[in-house]
């Protein structure tokens, strides 16, 4: 029965991917529907089993996919539905008392918020601004809250993990649809537009880093059957091909480690039986990934190769590792020792970066963003987030892939900021408290 159920959710999900790609107005429809069914589906069970975090959960996974479709109605929509979402759980469970490190996390953005009304430019619209800036972290400081040391069983967050997944299976088989044929497409081993939906290619390659992840995660843990293994393994290798050929790093390197860490943990916990199941599982994921780079490389002529290895078209070294954004790193940090207290206020950095060297992109990096803007301030709400998990984790064992969790949201915010919801939503979920017996 549940292997059925499983088969016909992917089935669906497929299905999603192939009508949001022929019927595009669809999209927005799909986008509103995430919200109202969720909001009906946690009312209905009254949040008894955390349904919050399974819609929420839906929303980050098909962030980018409506992005690229047009189906949000504002861009920050997976954040808010995050946010929104996470205030409905708290309404229904509950929160925890000992949640006041995200209360005080919340507490020190307030300065910089405030330094921003009175130093960003005339013609800033200061109030949309400061939203798209702050609306990252106030998302992760409310899911992190309504997570906090929240029991719950590894069976829920499994489908809690599904949930996310199912989405990215929509946004895969789109994205097959929209590049049927890569010979006219790849032309270079810069990240690829026409490979990524016509979307930004980093934040399609986050997620799919992200999906890679579940969907192993899935044949390692939750594979009872042949079928169910072959058919997670099946979906596995087309989100990482697909993740590959957006040739953003980045996100495919994330998963990567993901797996490498959930492997590492399972390993190192398990009695020598088990040992011996995840040995020959490791030797089964060393041959996938093998194979899958190996096709990748074949359908991108090398070309695939030669982006892993900062290299041009013509196999010449690239002057930067991390394209360009160094610049962007420095400037910020320069911002921090100039302000080092409060910082130059949220969403200053744009506008001084403008006027001081010339670049006009947006930081790629929260964590040097969060100093410059923040200050010392700043400094203390990355600690807090940093080592909150890990003093939780010395009472919370169980939680298989707290590591995982980290390594998500620490790698996604140093290579794409906080621009989708699931870095914030991901961290939350490293504070839930897992109990594996039940």
């Amino acid at each position: 029965m549940l292997e059925k159920k499983y088969f016909y959710s992917l089935l669906l999900h497929v299905i999603i991917g192939v009508l949001l790609f022929y019927i595009p107005f669809l999209s927005k429809l799909y986008g509103l529907s995430t919200i109202l069914f969720g909001l009906l589906y946690i009312v209905k069970n009254q949040n008894k089993n955390n349904e919050v975090l399974q819609v929420a959960a839906y929303i980050v996974g098909s962030e980018a996919l409506l992005r690229m479709t047009g189906g949000t109605i504002s861009y920050e929509f997976s954040k808010y539905g995050v946010t929104f979402f996470s205030l409905i759980g708290m309404y229904f469970s509950g929160f925890s008392k000992n949640a006041l490190p995200y209360w005080i996390f919340l507490i020190l953005l307030i300065p910089g918020v405030v330094i921003a009304t009175a130093v960003l430019n005339f013609d800033t619209e200061i109030r949309k601004t400061i939203a798209f800036n702050i609306s990252g972290p106030v998302c992760l400081s409310l899911a992190s809250i309504y997570c906090y040391q929240r029991v719950i069983s590894f069976n829920q967050i499994n489908k809690i993990l599904l949930f996310c997944g199912l989405p990215i299976v929509s946004m895969v088989v789109y994205l097959i649809l929209y590049t049927p044929d890569l010979k006219d497409v790849l032309i270079n081993t810069g990240s690829n537009y026409q490979t990524s939906g016509g979307f930004g290619p980093n934040q399609v390659a986050t997620i799919l880093g992200l999906g890679m992840f579940i969907f192993f995660s899935r044949f390692l843990l939750e594979s009872k059957t042949k079928f169910l293994f072959a058919l997670n393994v099946i979906v596995f290798i087309f989100i990482a091909y697909r993740g590959l050929i957006t040739f953003s790093r980045g996100g495919v390197l994330t998963g990567f480690i993901m797996i490498v860490i959930l492997i590492f943990f399972l390993y190192n916990n398990s009695k020598n039986s088990g040992k011996g199941k995840i040995s020959f599982l490791i030797i089964f994921s060393i041959l996938l990934t093998l194979a899958t780079w190996s096709y990748t490389s074949s359908t991108t002529g090398g070309l695939i190769d030669k982006r892993y290895a900062n290299q041009d078209a013509k196999g010449r070294e690239k002057e930067s590792s991390l394209t360009g954004r160094e610049g962007i790193i420095e400037n910020e940090i320069n911002n921090f020792i100039e302000n080092p207290i409060f910082g130059i206020g949220v969403a200053k950095g744009y506008e001084l970066r403008k006027i001081q060297s010339g670049f006009v992109s947006v930081s790629h990096n929260e964590i040097t963003r969060m100093l410059a803007e923040h200050g010392s301030l700043g400094v203390m709400g990355l600690l807090i987030l940093f080592f909150t998990p890990m003093i939780l984790y010395l009472d919370n064992k169980q939680n298989v892939y707290i590591f995982c969790f980290l390594a998500f949201w620490l790698l996604t915010i140093n290579h794409a900021a906080m621009r989708l919801a699931a870095p914030a939503f991901i961290y939350s979920l490293s504070l839930l408290k897992v109990k594996i017996s039940d």
